[in-house]
């Protein structure tokens, strides 16, 4: 274990005037983590990774200081990436990280998978990738960041309560940084993990997602077959300089005979291994093209949907003639401008409250969806601030696809009371207006709330009167409109595909 940069956690007060620190959770090459409770927020937990390198001068510490933004600004792009909210350097001079607090284990500890989970979880991996890859915005310039440590050490995997695992990918800037503080002190530095490294790491080249890609294959072998590509002698620089330069790997059927897999997907893993940057897979998207064509035999009904999510299946009329009847004598309130909108509400219906969908659209658009196969779906996620994304998709081949975003904080006492009456109904009405005056309502259609998605919702409300609140609403909001945008598609090929009748199954 490290020497740690404390004598012990409850002897250091503060850190920053900010953070407790209450235990060592993890120690490593890039340095140790903490668990400590942040109390600005309340006491919530964070994990504080404390880097081995020391900031000698200020140089150094700007360059820290450019990475860790950068890799905070990544972070809350993609739900891969460990939340970075926090960075600083300790009286001793070590730079921290401040991250998300999570309860999971390494893919290191998981390995070897099951095709399907590997499918599952190197999508996963690969859409992270693929996030710092196309790079973020600093100063109006496009930065792409390459990880340059990708390991099942970094890889984290978070059980997720609906679809199983989530993906999270630690330490993005911690190893570029260090890379370059090594360099800058001694002659001879290098940072890495030895059998993940690509050549060109290895001989202090520049380095872009390619390499990446390299370290990607060499840990998709492992996740198949608990085995690297090579076994040479000793661990030492050398021994590893040689097998990823002149070496070839191994083949997957020679490590683990037993093991059948698509040859698409050994193709895929070995051109990832070539030795020539120009010879692999170019970016990332060549990549989830493979392996989303795998995930189609196995999971046809839409297997690209993210793990922190569920779609319900087309849905059947479902609501009561009183119900119905309660919907259509309802007036459009006055507090809601006269225009295409969709928003939610309880009402008080002659079975109860329930949460309803009220939409105004121009009349023609109202006949257009009057007869339309509907689908819902919720994302819901807790860091770094719960929100809730509930989605429903009015879907008529003859006119475009009508999409019903909403977006719901979790921690407003109003959302939480109507998230509470959706998950006790198993259908919500779908209440439409017409923009054209007297605004009357014309139509009420119903969307079924399956009961996985029923017991989903309320789990997430429980949780979110558990979780502190926090400042960063809208952070979470820009996370879910980005998920948002990648499932739009997906969802509208899979309804494209299907014969135009009413669907089965789900989706």
């Amino acid at each position: 274990m490290n020497q740690s940069p404390f004598t012990s956690p409850s002897s250091t007060g503060l850190l920053a005037n900010r953070y407790q620190l209450k235990q060592l959770i993890g120690s490593g090459g890039m340095g140790e983590v903490f668990l400590a409770n942040d109390i600005l927020l309340g006491g919530i937990p964070v994990a504080i990774k404390f880097l081995t390198q020391t900031v000698v001068d200020s140089k150094m510490q700007q360059d820290f200081v450019r990475e860790a933004l950068m890799s905070a600004a990544l972070s809350q792009k993609s739900l891969h990436i460990v939340r970075a909210y926090d960075y600083g350097v300790n009286e001793k001079g070590k730079p921290y990280y401040v991250m998300e607090y999570l309860c999971g284990k390494s893919l290191k500890d998981l390995i070897p998978l099951s095709l399907p989970m590997f499918l599952t979880l190197s999508r996963q991996i690969c859409l992270g990738l693929q996030c710092a890859h196309q790079g973020i915005n600093i100063d109006g310039k496009i930065c792409p960041l390459v990880h340059r440590d990708i390991k099942p050490a970094n890889i984290l995997i978070i059980p997720d309560p609906i679809l199983g695992q989530l993906v999270k990918i630690l330490d993005f800037g911690i190893a570029r940084f260090l890379d370059y503080a090594s360099t800058s002190n001694t002659s001879r530095g290098f940072n890495g993990t030895l059998p993940y490294c690509s050549p060109e790491q290895l001989d202090g080249e520049k380095l872009d997602s390619r390499s990446d890609i390299y370290s990607l294959g060499v840990m998709m072998f492992e996740m198949l077959t608990g085995k690297k590509p090579w076994q040479p002698e000793t661990d030492y620089f050398g021994a590893w300089y040689k097998a990823h330069h002149f070496e070839q790997p191994k083949a997957i059927a020679d490590v683990k005979p037993t093991l059948k897999i698509p040859q698409k997907l050994n193709n895929l893993i070995m051109s990832c291994l070539a030795k020539k940057s120009c010879d692999r897979p170019q970016t990332i998207a060549q990549i989830l093209q493979v392996l989303n064509s795998l995930e189609q035999p196995n999971c046809p009904t839409l297997p690209t949907i993210p793990s922190s999510s569920i779609l319900s299946r087309p849905l059947d009329s479902g609501l009561s003639i009183t119900v119905e009847q309660s919907c259509r004598q309802l007036s459009w309130p006055e507090n809601k401008p006269i225009q295409e909108i969709v928003f939610p509400q309880v009402i008080n219906a002659a079975q109860g409250a329930m949460a309803t969908l009220w939409l105004m659209l121009p009349k023609q658009e109202v006949k257009n969806y009057a007869v339309s196969t509907r689908y819902n779906q919720f994302i819901f996620i807790t860091s770094p601030h719960p929100m809730l994304l509930w989605v429903t998709v009015l879907y008529n081949r003859k006119v475009a696809p009508k999409w019903l975003p909403c977006y719901l904080d979790m921690k407003n006492p109003q959302n939480l009371r109507l998230v509470s009456f959706l998950a006790e109904n198993e259908h919500y009405p779908l209440i439409f207006f017409t923009l054209e005056v007297p605004h009357s309502c014309t139509n009420v259609l119903s969307s079924r709330i399956e009961p996985t998605q029923q017991q989903m919702l309320r789990n997430w409300v429980q949780q979110s009167h558990r979780l502190p609140p926090t400042s960063a609403p809208q952070v979470s909001k820009q996370l879910l409109k980005h998920q948002y945008k990648l499932i739009q598609s997906r969802m509208l090929q899979h309804l494209e595909s299907e014969p135009q009748v009413v669907l089965s199954g789900s989706i």
